[in-house]
């Protein structure tokens, strides 16, 4: 990173902040790197710069970061259709959302899914076989 006035990292990163804290809050928008500098009152080409010197990042990677994140917990947590989730996180397209996804995650929304989700119990409960599987001792 440059040399800079201490003034100058402060500001910086509280333009960083402000960005990040856009971003976290509204991923599911169809937010735009100019968008954000404007609001954040800084041009294009700062903000830019601020996310690679101070954010080691990209706005670009950082969006996507955040919406792949939220992509995951909505694919685990809630009985939505991996179409749905795509929507929820601002891709319109659902082939281009699980190839973002997989590039990101290394697996496809489905497979991650499915690796994620936790094991169900048999109809009736595991009955006897409880203390076996949880490796508990038995009660006297």
């Amino acid at each position: 990173m440059t040399n800079h006035r201490p003034h100058t990292l402060r500001n910086r990163a509280e333009i960083l902040s402000d960005a990040i804290a856009i971003v976290d809050q509204e991923y599911a928008r169809n937010l735009c790197l100019d968008e954000v500098a404007h609001r954040v009152a800084s041009s294009r080409r700062q903000l830019q710069r601020i996310y690679f010197e101070i954010g080691n990042t990209t706005f670009r990677e950082h969006l996507t970061s955040v919406r792949m994140g939220h992509a995951a917990d909505l694919l685990v947590h809630r009985p939505i259709t991996v179409r749905e989730a795509a929507a929820m996180v601002s891709y319109r397209q659902p082939a281009q959302f699980a190839k973002a996804f997989h590039r990101f995650h290394g697996v496809l929304p489905s497979d991650y899914r499915a690796s994620q989700a936790l094991p169900t119990l048999p109809e009736g409960g595991l009955g006897e076989r409880a203390d076996q599987v949880l490796s508990l001792p038995k009660a006297a």
